[in-house]
């Protein structure tokens, strides 16, 4: 199964592309996709569309993994993370792509095994379990792969041909 990681944002929209077997997890690509600061909106809604379309076209995964979100204080920026995610969304679901929504909580036990865990240990985890020399950057990458990673450990049930 080639399961893609989603860490959405509008400035940065964090990927990682794992092929897990139901066993191990695999690196097959990450990295980052950025929009420039003084672009409009629109704009860096459809360079997050049309690169998103690109790596599903490279990568061709069977599932997508999303953080879900949730508003805190800024609910401005929350709203414009929304507008990102679902550009996101619309490119999986255009490819024909099952989308999984998993929380910051429910990444962190799969993870790690402890749901309050600190974002380094996430980090050094998820370099670990791919056998990564380091930590991928930016953070955002480092996340979608966490992501990819929960989402293999939450379909284990499925059978892998």
């Amino acid at each position: 199964m080639i399961i893609l990681g989603i860490d959405p944002g509008y400035a940065i929209v964090g990927y990682g592309i794992l092929d897990y077997d139901g066993y191990t997890f695999k690196p097959k690509g990450y990295g980052a996709i950025t929009t420039e600061a003084g672009a409009d909106f629109p704009l860096r809604l459809l360079d997050i569309y049309n690169d998103m379309k690109t790596v599903i076209t490279k990568y061709k995964p069977d599932a997508m993994s999303i953080e879900k979100l949730f508003f805190n204080t800024n609910q401005k920026t929350g709203i414009d993370v929304a507008q990102a995610r679902g550009v996101i969304v619309l490119a999986a679901a255009e490819s024909g792509i099952p989308i999984y929504e998993y929380t910051p909580l429910q990444v962190k036990q799969s993870v790690v095994g402890y749901g309050r865990a600190e974002k380094k240990q996430v980090m050094e985890m998820t370099r670990s379990i791919l056998g990564l020399a380091r930590v991928p950057k930016p953070d955002d990458t480092a996340d979608a792969l966490a992501l990819a990673i929960c989402h293999g450990h939450s379909s284990s049930a499925i059978s892998f041909g």
